[in-house]
């Protein structure tokens, strides 16, 4: 019997288009949003970054809440910062 998975979409932000990233001269990696395509819940939030231990507790206190992906889109994020990319994967997911 062939089991389906979770239908997901996904959203990827890479910092090399974060303007704060590129000033510190740290830009290198991205922030990557799983997000169930139905219902848009927050499955899973990837960060690679020197700052992703900074950055993760946003998305640990947004799935614990059921926050999704329009509810980080729609969330106003200071400029210029490392969680604009945040924002930005969560739109684009």
């Amino acid at each position: 019997m062939k089991k389906e998975g979770v239908k997901y979409k996904k959203g990827v932000f890479p910092f090399k288009a974060n303007s704060r990233a590129i000033a510190v001269i740290d830009n290198d990696g991205f922030v990557k949003f799983l997000v169930d395509e139905e219902t848009d819940e927050i499955l899973g939030i990837h960060i690679i970054s020197t700052q992703a231990g900074e950055m993760i507790s946003a998305g640990v206190l947004a799935m614990q809440y059921g926050a999704s992906s329009e509810d980080i889109g729609r969330t106003i994020f200071a400029h210029p910062t490392l969680m604009e990319a945040f924002k930005e994967a969560a739109m684009a997911s």
